[in-house]
């Protein structure tokens, strides 16, 4: 089974908040190579052209932390999903 396909069977419970925050001014102004955008392995992160700012889809989150770990300016504030929400594995 593919990567994606175990992906796919995961389910998912979203909360009105997002979990993940990104600071835009530091992010705009000290952070060049962005690695929030290729690291992701949910690939949420994206650039948004006509806001000239990254954003993020939190609902897919793996919880992985990864984009925090990844962020070397520390733009990006990333915690777990209060009780009840974030990603449940289905299969391993």
């Amino acid at each position: 089974m593919k990567i994606e396909e175990k992906l796919a069977i995961d389910a998912f419970k979203t909360d009105k908040e997002s979990h993940i925050r990104i600071n835009h001014d530091i992010c705009r102004t000290k952070c060049t190579l962005k690695y929030c955008l290729s690291v992701c392995p949910g690939h949420l992160y994206e650039y948004n052209e006509e806001m000239k700012e990254i954003t993020v889809e939190y609902a897919g989150c793996l919880e992985c932390g990864t984009c925090r770990i990844a962020c070397q300016k520390g733009a990006i504030e990333w915690v777990y999903p209060r009780g009840e929400y974030g990603v449940q594995y289905r299969y391993g």
